[in-house]
């Protein structure tokens, strides 16, 4: 199990218990090394009288021939006590499949085990790998799923001791009062920090443990290799593992809409590609809505859309791969405060990240300019209410925000305000509010 941080997702868990009151299990979708395992287990642990972890990935010998007798309960769980010795009681205990995409069978058998009755079910498992093994099984309709995404800033900053930094920013963020330049300046060096190391447990334990950006890469490179190594098994021709590769150029290019097939070398299956590097949770998909008035949803256009790597800590080692740690000119650009607009993608990338783990769905829009090919373009928009809300995104100091200006003027009441997001002080423009990055946690 790793390393224990204040989560958020733990107060989700606890609804589940309170509300589901035995009646369903609960499912834990996220990418591999996101921390789903040590959640579980933390939860078990606290909330619990007992409860048991059957971890697929290692399971002991003879407890995957267990699930053929799910026919008889009494007997299933006779023997299960034989290969782990620990007392169970009704509805008191949590038995946990922990990497549950490894053995569809024990999924399947979740229909059973929660219509019996006798404790709380907990599944663990990233989705790339559940959707590919799941075609000659039932999935039970007595299953709940949540998504867990990586750490964001305020959970980064818990990890680090500090429970009021984010307090403080919500706080300015509502009161729309000016910063300062000392604070601010410190609130973005804290910021920073959070875009180069990410919201991956084991590379925040390595940064709190050494403050070593370098053990932290290394981290963070064996990461994503074993997502390398899970993207060919799915699909050994090495697709998934291009599209994915691909998404740091892509974004430094600033192309409005990826094309697969193109990376794929017209490849007939870029589609199912597509759709199974994000069902992996290992990137965030931003789609095109084409006529926000109808509803950002109801306007998604599936052909137009930007990929972003779901962690910028990830993003950040995965621009620079095939480079040395010394080369990667990110480290040392947001280290120093010189972040040249050219890099903007980064805080594209981030605020991609801290919209999906905000619970925002991710779309963006483009729209003609008058009198030249080129479009508006609006890098986010958002709902609340029946209001829309667009995003622009800069990384250095400009306060130009002519995307936002058109939008609003073309849309007119259905427009709450805008937002631009940069590394300037707080300040609002009429209906537009300028504010430091790191505030798009708390739009």
């Amino acid at each position: 199990m790793g390393t224990l941080f204040k989560r958020k997702i733990y107060d989700k868990l606890l609804k589940w218990k309170t509300e589901s009151n035995g009646h369903t299990a609960l499912m834990i979708n996220g990418a591999r090394r996101v921390g789903k395992s040590t959640i579980a287990t933390e939860f078990a642990k606290n909330e619990y009288r007992s409860y048991i972890i059957i971890d697929f990935s290692k399971p002991r010998p003879g407890v995957l021939e267990l699930f053929d007798y799910i026919y008889d309960m009494d007997l299933f769980f006779s023997r299960l006590s034989i290969f782990y010795p620990e007392r169970l009681y009704d509805r008191e205990s949590l038995i946990v499949f922990d990497e549950i995409q490894l053995f569809p069978k024990a999924r399947q058998a979740i229909k059973h085990l929660v219509a019996d009755g006798r404790f709380d079910y907990i599944e663990t498992g990233s989705l790339i790998s559940i959707s590919k093994n799941v075609d000659s099984i039932l999935i039970p309709s007595e299953e709940e799923c949540i998504e867990m995404h990586p750490m964001d800033y305020e959970e980064f900053l818990w990890a680090l001791g500090d429970d009021l930094t984010y307090d403080n920013i919500r706080r300015l963020r509502n009161d729309e009062r000016e910063i300062g330049q000392n604070a601010l300046r410190f609130l973005m060096n804290s910021f920073r920090s959070y875009i180069l190391v990410g919201g991956m447990p084991q590379a925040v334990s390595a940064y709190i443990e050494t403050k070593n950006f370098l053990l932290v890469d290394n981290v963070k490179r064996t990461i994503l290799k074993l997502y390398e190594e899970d993207f060919y098994k799915i699909d050994p021709q090495g697709r998934i593992s291009i599209l994915f590769d691909s998404i740091p150029s892509l974004l430094a290019k600033h192309i409005s809409n990826f094309r697969e097939s193109a990376l794929l070398k017209g490849s007939s299956k870029s589609e199912e590609m597509l759709q199974l590097l994000v069902q992996s949770m290992t990137v965030n998909i931003s789609y095109n809505a084409t006529d926000p008035s109808v509803g950002l949803a109801l306007s998604r256009n599936p052909d137009e859309h930007r990929l972003y790597i779901a962690d910028t800590g990830l993003f950040i080692t995965l621009a620079f791969k095939n480079k040395s740690f010394t080369s990667n000119e990110l480290y040392q650009k947001l280290l120093l405060d010189k972040l040249p607009s050219n890099l903007g993608y980064v805080f594209e990338n981030v605020v991609a990240q801290m919209l999906r783990s905000s619970g925002y769905d991710l779309y963006y829009h483009t729209f003609d300019r008058p009198y030249t090919t080129h479009k508006y373009e609006i890098d986010f928009l958002i709902e609340k209410g029946e209001k829309l809300y667009p995003i622009e995104v800069k990384s250095g100091q400009s306060s130009v925000h002519s995307s936002i200006d058109a939008f609003m003027a073309l849309r007119g009441k259905s427009v709450g305000e805008g937002y631009l997001l940069c590394t300037k002080d707080i300040r609002r423009e009429e209906r537009v509010l300028r504010l430091p990055v790191f505030m798009a946690g708390v739009l």
